[in-house]
């Protein structure tokens, strides 16, 4: 189990789930009931380990002969093929049912979010817009839990869950640019296709702060469309902070951080953007 856990990088959830919640939140303007709240968690934790264990099994043959990526336990052995296989299945279940419980909508739009949990695994084959596929794929969770909390999802009405969407997208995309630069050699080699790769580094730097400037935007556009109070703008500022914060710690030439800007910095980023809609329906 705890190499299983390591396989999916379960810890990383965090990311996500804070976003899932606002998207809770600002559908109920405020606290929706523990039966949400527990359906929403569980159904945000099996897509992830869903779409991970996925990635996992689908990219094997590169992990193996990427020197960054060789120790992953699928490629040691430390997690079998067909423990790997069985923990997806068991996640497609799960979702499968937490969907179920949340209502009519959901379980109609999840066929379509299985297209891009499982899908995005193989688009660097074929697009360097894997970087923002991926990103779309996490900015599903906020959408997905509006539409638990509404029944909606296509109205005006509805704006703030494209909003949210939009926001992760841009975010995770961007960072995924940055990140995807210590693949650059890898990916020439074995013809896979990433921004970095095909424009280099200095462009996909430049285009990483074009999204999170775009994505601080959005941000402020959710708060005026949902009519935030000041907590929400004080957490943006913060936010804006991280962000500057994030791209200091990283060069073009000096990747050496780039694991303290993806595992610290965003999960500040995703706790305080939380904080900040908690406080800014609160208040």
């Amino acid at each position: 189990m705890k190499s299983f856990l390591d396989l999916i990088k379960f810890e990383h959830t965090i990311f996500a789930l804070p976003f899932a919640y606002l998207g809770m939140l600002l559908a109920a303007r405020g606290w929706p009931g523990w039966e949400k709240l527990i359906w929403i968690s569980v159904a945000m934790a099996a897509a992830r380990t869903l779409a991970m264990a996925f990635n996992r099994i689908a990219d094997r043959w590169w992990d193996a002969r990427n020197p960054r990526t060789a120790q992953r336990p699928l490629v040691t052995g430390s997690v079998s093929l067909l423990t790997a296989w069985l923990g997806t299945l068991a996640a497609l279940l799960v979702l499968v049912f937490a969907t179920w419980q949340l209502g009519p909508l959901p379980l109609v739009l999840l066929p379509g979010a299985l297209v891009f949990l499982v899908g995005y695994s193989y688009t660097k084959r074929f697009t360097s817009l894997a970087h923002f596929i991926l990103g779309f794929t996490d900015g599903l969770a906020p959408a997905g839990a509006w539409v638990a909390v509404t029944g909606s999802l296509f109205t005006l009405a509805d704006l703030p869950a494209w909003l949210l969407t939009g926001i992760v997208t841009l975010w995770i995309g961007g960072f995924d640019l940055l990140y995807a630069c210590q693949d650059v050699e890898f990916d020439h080699q074995f013809k896979l296709h990433s921004v970095p790769a095909e424009r280099g580094i200095s462009f996909a730097f430049n285009l990483s702060a074009a999204c999170h400037i775009a994505m601080l935007a959005l941000l402020v556009l959710l708060g005026l469309t949902t009519q935030l109070s000041w907590p929400y703008y004080l957490a943006l500022a913060g936010t804006t902070a991280l962000l500057v914060w994030e791209h200091r710690l990283v060069k073009p030439d000096d990747l050496s951080k780039i694991n303290q800007a993806f595992f610290n910095i965003n999960s500040y980023i995703a706790l305080t953007l939380f904080a900040g809609v908690l406080l800014g329906l609160l208040v």
